[in-house]
């Protein structure tokens, strides 16, 4: 599926005390050299299960964190803690720091991958929901936990991802190929590219961004004396972080490029300097890469020799867009939709001596089914969706004329990010009064 259009939806990276990683060490089952399996790729997020203390979870791949992090338990979660003791930590977002558990010696396993000793943070917060955002349930994320042992390809087309042990692992001459070193700064990896920013013209600025597989935009950057935000851009809701909302200017860049790989036009979100306060105590970095620019990639992250390798794939060359209606939608619960679900019918003989015919007699019988809702949680200041008088809470009944339990939150949301001029028609209900809405998408960066 092509996932060119997505914004943010959450934003993944958090500030956590730094634990030695001794003895936390994954561990492949067997005798074999490497391990496969499949993922899901939404919003250009890779998710996949991990069972921790014999619980099976669900989790994003993120290398933009250094712990293991589970946000989404519910009373009905049994999920067996060890060494448990109470912190705070705070990430991206323009809240205060909030409380979290810190617990040691836990067993993790995917598939044949094993660990028997490794630390995780546990984050109870009301209304910490991503998996509203996402339209799946996500416990958590985890990122150089997982990466730091072996040789790591991640296949974005086919959706797969590989785990070989560093010594076992054979590089091949590629000509599609570009190999970089990897700067760790606290368990995160940093890759060096360069930007050409619009304003001032064509100017060419080195960058180091964090690479972040939990990210689903295509770059982020920090405002300072050489990269200066272009008029031509808007303010616009990022991301969710673990401490609140984030926001920031969408713009786009000229060009951005990582060796010989050039990108035209890419997204960019220059993130508040509210949000980011904490993200930039990494003096030199300038910013993030994405999931928009990492699933153009199969990407090879080699942890043990400091390197990550790039391969281009089938969506290299896919543009870049964004939300051009200024709608974010969430999911919001289930409800019962009545559906047909099978019919019988009956021959009925007409009365020959009045001149009658036959007549065939249809009974359908129904059922009730769970269906999912949307509804909007954000809307985009002077954007076409906020100029017709959509408001944040409505609940979408259809699109276009088509009930919009039809489609899922992914398929939604592609449908507020195509071409310029579009036309969107949308009934919502908006306490428990129907009103329907007619508007056409902008391309306000044009």
């Amino acid at each position: 599926m092509n996932n060119k259009y997505y914004n943010i939806l959450l934003a993944l990276f958090f500030v956590l005390i730094s634990t030695d990683s001794f003895g936390q060490r994954f561990n492949m089952l067997g005798n074999d050299d490497s391990y496969k399996t499949s993922f899901k790729l939404i919003h250009n997020l890779i998710i996949i299960p991990i069972e921790i203390n014999d619980k099976k979870l669900t989790f994003i791949l993120d290398s933009g964190v250094s712990s293991t992090v589970i946000f989404n338990l519910t009373p009905s979660d049994s999920l067996k803690m060890n060494n448990v003791k109470k912190i705070y930590i705070r990430g991206l977002g323009d809240g205060e720091p909030i409380e979290a558990l810190h617990s040691r010696g836990n067993r993790f396993k995917m598939g044949k991958l094993f660990a028997t000793n490794n630390d995780l943070y546990i984050v109870y917060k009301e209304k910490l929901d991503f998996s509203a955002k996402l339209g799946i349930t996500i416990h958590g994320l985890i990122g150089y936990d997982l990466l730091k042992d072996f040789v790591v390809t991640i296949d974005y087309v086919k959706k797969r991802i590989t785990f070989t042990k560093p010594k076992k692992y054979k590089y091949r001459r590629c000509n599609r190929c570009e190999t970089f070193d990897l700067e760790f700064y606290r368990n995160k990896p940093y890759i060096n590219g360069e930007i050409t920013v619009i304003e001032p013209h064509n100017k060419r600025v080195p960058v180091k961004l964090l690479i972040d597989s939990g990210g689903t935009d295509s770059v982020w950057l920090f405002e300072d004396d050489n990269i200066i935000i272009p008029q031509k851009s808007f303010r616009d809701f990022i991301g969710e972080g673990m401490t609140g909302s984030i926001f920031g200017m969408r713009s786009k860049l000229k060009s951005f490029k990582l060796k010989s790989f050039v990108f035209k036009e890419p997204n960019v979100a220059y993130l508040d300097s509210t949000s980011s306060l904490h993200a930039r105590k990494f003096k030199d970095r300038n910013g993030s890469i994405g999931g928009n620019i990492l699933k153009r990639f199969k990407v090879i992250f080699d942890y043990p020799n400091l390197k990550i390798t790039l391969k281009k794939n089938s969506n290299f060359k896919e543009s870049f867009g964004y939300n051009l209606s200024g709608i974010e939608l969430m999911h919001a619960g289930q409800e019962l939709v009545q559906e047909k679900s099978q019919a019988a019918f009956t021959v009925s003989k007409g009365n020959e001596t009045l001149g009658g015919s036959n007549s065939v007699i249809f009974d359908y019988n129904y059922k009730y089914v769970f269906k999912p809702l949307y509804s909007i949680f954000q809307v985009r200041k002077d954007s076409p969706a906020e100029t017709v008088g959509i408001e944040v809470g409505d609940v979408l009944i259809k699109l276009n004329g088509i009930f919009v339990y039809n489609y899922s939150l992914q398929q939604l949301i592609e449908k507020f990010h195509g071409k310029k001029n579009r036309i969107i028609k949308l009934v919502v209900n908006r306490k428990g009064k129907q009103l329907k809405f007619e508007f056409k998408l902008k391309d306000i960066l044009e």
